[in-house]
């Protein structure tokens, strides 16, 4: 039985994340936020004291790594890494910026690669990310690429790590989202850019119900 894959793929702060959980919610679907991965492997890495620079130590990290994704009584995400709740470190700004140096290292994408498509289960999955359409599920039954403007972006990202009591500044906010698109769209494997036969969503002034609903029905075109 074929099972139906729904990848949403974006830059930082487009909400990918956000409307890949409500879509997989809606649906009763599994969902893989793959960038949790990435994230997991630069604190795996900071914590054993890996450098950034050694690919053959981050891509065993990345393949043994010990994670167990959770939720607490309210429905929050909890992410446990080694047995250490790790849920805020994940979102943090710096842990990005060492998930985005690490996801460029071809060994490391191949080490996460066999363990991202496992995810793929019935009923079906949502799967958020920089490349779950061009290169992970490339026969995903629908495909999006959600996108908002930069500023918007950086806005909505001071609010969620505001909202989890993470204080960072906006302007250096902006600043680590440009850097952020520049390194992964200029990455030699599995840039971020659209698949060819991806939907293009564009979030900008939407709200998360909109932007839903939206994917939403084209899930019921299919």
């Amino acid at each position: 039985m074929t099972v139906p894959v729904i990848a949403i793929d974006g830059p930082s702060g487009s909400g990918k994340g956000t409307i890949a959980r409500r879509v997989a919610e809606a649906l009763g679907y599994h969902l893989l936020d793959s960038g949790a991965l990435y994230r997991l492997t630069a604190i795996a890495a900071k914590n054993n004291g890996v450098s950034l620079d050694d690919e053959t130590r981050l891509a065993k990290l990345a393949a043994d790594l010990d994670i167990q994704f959770d939720s607490n009584d309210e429905g929050s995400e909890r992410i446990w890494l080694a047995g250490e709740d790790v849920t805020l470190e994940v979102r943090k700004e710096s842990t990005g910026t060492g998930a985005s140096a690490v996801a460029a290292i071809p060994k490391v994408r191949e080490a996460l690669l066999v363990r991202q498509r496992a995810f793929e289960k019935a009923p079906g999955l949502v799967a958020d990310g920089r490349d779950m359409g061009t290169h992970v599920f490339t026969s995903a039954a629908l495909k999006i690429f959600l996108t908002a403007s930069a500023g918007e972006r950086a806005r909505r990202r001071h609010k969620q790590l505001n909202d989890k009591g993470i204080d960072v500044s906006l302007a250096a906010l902006s600043r680590d989202i440009e850097d952020r698109d520049r390194r992964d769209s200029e990455r030699s494997v599995a840039p971020l850019k659209p698949a060819k036969d991806a939907r293009i969503l564009d979030s900008s002034g939407k709200s998360i119900e909109a932007v839903t609903q939206t994917v939403l029905d084209w899930v019921a075109e299919l």
